[in-house]
């Protein structure tokens, strides 16, 4: 099984994004792709530590933007 984690980002500024590049790379997630939905952004990560992705999750919720909403999936 893969875990993967998708992430929808209500407010997007692709600049954070990017500079947040290497610490999701630390959190061993890697970009598969990027949806635009109005001002809405969807972005899909595969994951490579279930818990160091909960971690920086975690973090970015304790900085003050985290993601509109998260989730962890499992292919199946």
């Amino acid at each position: 099984m893969t875990t993967q984690l998708l992430l929808r980002y209500d407010s997007f500024d692709q600049s954070a994004f990017d500079a947040d590049a290497e610490a999701r790379g630390q959190a061993g997630l890697t970009l598969l792709q990027l949806w635009t939905e109005g001002a809405a952004r969807w972005a899909l990560f595969s994951v490579n530590d279930r818990g160091k992705a909960q971690d920086w999750l975690s973090k970015e919720a304790a900085l003050g933007h985290p993601p509109g909403a998260a989730h962890l999936l499992e292919t199946a």
